[in-house]
């Protein structure tokens, strides 16, 4: 609990206000019951209507005290709840991003979104509902008690008798409802991640006509949710009968006793009927309990999901990176026998024995077949992995040396899959240069060919992104990413596989664009057509994740069959086309 002491402290103040108000509104409770007796005891049995005026009014008094204190009480305890579940899912979100792929690769995208909305959600409701109740449930109780055996010692001594069972009860529903909550939680993560994924590429859905397999897979996943939410909360329903069967039970007791004190003249009406009223204040107050401790027990299983994400162990960290304040200024790039393996331990490796150098400004083309450890070599220059084995270095230091954030920032990145946001397609140029002119603007995206179809909307730049680029073809987003990464003006530039949907002339366009603006920029270029490639410095040739041919188009030519292989292959099909 420690961990959250600090979202409590900004607000500490309403923490306090609210429940202390609630106690104000428990005073009075406490205090009408024990008023409406006197005025049945005296005022009524002495006809006394100016007795009955006096306390009625102090009555209304008391009254609206208390609906002064239950609204302020009611705003600062959601005041406090709301703005700590704010503060945790700010810092749970910030958490994800400093997360490292291979932390990524631990958590289902919707499992980390139902963390960060429903699970956050249960804690601010069990927040809301101790601020309210886990004050003013124990002081009902213990004010309700004390005026009952103040009242009555001997009839009080039913409710003694009582609570024990309830409580009982209520921490065997709550045994058995915490385990049924976690796998309700866990069920709802899979529906989500469903959901997201149907949502995500519902184009492809559409196109191969699967539309009644993804409503037969979410029926599945949705009635699995219901069943295990109906067994979860089954539990939760046992609740309110039992207490209410408590409730009538022992109301029936104490009316059944204190009428026979009556009629042998050792209690009066009015202690009698406030006597009743306080039996069912410390039942109620049992009532309330018991909903704290079943919403505890669901927000519990909450706060453990949270707590996975909060404690993951970021494994890819600048800390103890020793030249934190070094720039990449030259972009050369150098392999020292590295190994890599997306598992931290025992896996099988995806890349070794990688060796090769890059000087700055020039073209480094990366071809293989696929599966061949292309992306995940490149992904090893802005650090998005740590090598297993060996070193990467850029301008001659570690890439574990320099700070994460000047490393990524020397680098210009356009993934395999292109993926723009929502927004202006202007707003997502700027993520490459936030302060970039509209000048400057125009000038990269004229470089990535991308200029003529932009200015060809109605809104130009400021056209809006569908969700992930959906009212842009395949082309025109990878011309927009590219634009992107261009804007940075990194000294290495890595394109993976990122000219696959442009035609062979615009490619060419763009590659001119590279030679001439890009000059002492670095570029790796990942690609399937040797045509992408065969005017690089140097050529990498990747199988099952080693290195199998380095040189020129013309040195590979002679000297690596795999290369020629591909060469030949995709001169044939253009022959033929």
């Amino acid at each position: 609990m420690k961990r959250y002491a600090k979202y409590v402290k900004p607000y500490l103040s309403a923490f306090i206000i609210g429940p202390c108000l609630m106690l104000t509104e428990v005073f009075g409770e406490i205090m009408l019951p024990k008023m409406m007796s006197l005025i049945i005891n005296h005022g009524v049995a002495n006809h006394d209507s100016g007795y009955m005026i006096r306390i009625g009014l102090c009555m209304v008094l008391v009254a609206l005290v208390m609906a002064v204190s239950g609204i302020g009480g009611a705003y600062f305890s959601s005041k406090a709840s709301i703005c700590f579940t704010s503060d945790l899912r700010q810092d749970l979100f910030a958490k994800v991003q400093q997360f490292s792929f291979r932390n990524l690769d631990e958590f289902s995208t919707g499992s980390l979104v139902t963390r960060l909305t429903n699970d956050i959600q249960q804690v601010q409701q069990l927040l809301m509902m101790a601020l309210r109740l886990a004050m003013r449930s124990p002081g009902m109780l213990i004010g309700a008690l004390i005026m009952a055996f103040a009242m009555n010692p001997k009839l009080a001594l039913i409710i003694l008798i009582v609570i024990p069972i309830l409580a009982a009860a209520i921490a065997a529903i709550m045994m058995t409802a915490y385990p049924r909550f976690g796998i309700m939680q866990t069920k709802l993560d899979k529906m989500n991640s469903g959901i997201q994924e149907a949502l995500t590429n519902v184009r492809v859905v559409k196109s191969f006509v699967r539309e009644d397999f993804e409503k037969e897979k979410f029926r599945r996943n949705n009635e699995d949710l219901q069943a295990n939410s109906l067994r979860a909360l089954n539990i939760v329903i046992m609740t309110m009968p039992v207490m209410m069967l408590a409730m009538n039970i022992t109301t029936i007791a104490v009316v059944w006793y204190g009428g026979n004190l009556i009629i042998g003249g050792k209690m009066q009406v009015g202690d009698l009927t406030a006597f009743t009223t306080y039996i069912v204040q410390i039942l109620m107050s049992l009532m309330m309990l018991s909903m704290v401790f079943l919403q505890s027990s669901r927000a519990m299983a909450s706060i453990r999901r949270i707590d996975e994400v909060m404690k993951t162990d970021i494994d890819l960290t600048d800390e103890h990176a020793a030249q934190k304040d070094k720039q990449v200024t030259e972009g050369r790039v150098e392999f020292r026998d590295v190994a890599f393996s997306y598992q931290k331990e025992g896996a099988e490796k995806v890349l070794e024995h990688i060796s090769f150098m890059a000087e700055p400004g020039q073209v480094i083309g990366i071809i293989g077949s696929t599966g061949s450890g292309k992306t995940s070599l490149v992904q090893l220059i802005p650090r998005l992995y740590d090598v297993t084995e060996g070193e990467v270095l850029v301008d001659g230091v570690d890439v574990r040396d320099y700070s994460l954030h000047n490393l990524r920032e020397g680098v210009g990145m356009v993934l395999q899959k292109n993926v723009l946001f929502s927004g202006t397609i202007e707003e997502n140029l700027r993520w490459g240069k936030e302060d970039a002119s509209k000048e400057e603007i125009r000038a990269i995206a004229d470089a990535a060919q991308a200029d003529d179809f932009v200015t060809s909307f109605v809104k130009g730049y400021d056209t809006d992104m569908g969700q992930g680029g959906v009212n842009v073809s395949g082309g025109q987003k990878q011309r927009l990413c590219i634009a992107r990464a261009l804007l940075k003006h990194p000294k290495i530039l890595i394109l993976d596989d990122s000219t696959s949907a442009v035609d062979t002339a615009t490619e060419a366009k763009i590659r001119e664009c590279f030679r001439t603006s890009l000059k002492d920029t670095t570029k790796f270029i990942i690609a399937q057509r040797i045509g992408s490639v065969e005017e690089a410095d140097l050529i990498l040739v990747l199988d099952d994740g080693h290195i199998i041919g380095t040189g020129t188009h013309e040195e590979l030519l002679a000297s690596c069959e795999a290369y020629q292989e591909i060469y030949y292959s995709q001169r044939d099909r253009e022959v033929s086309a």
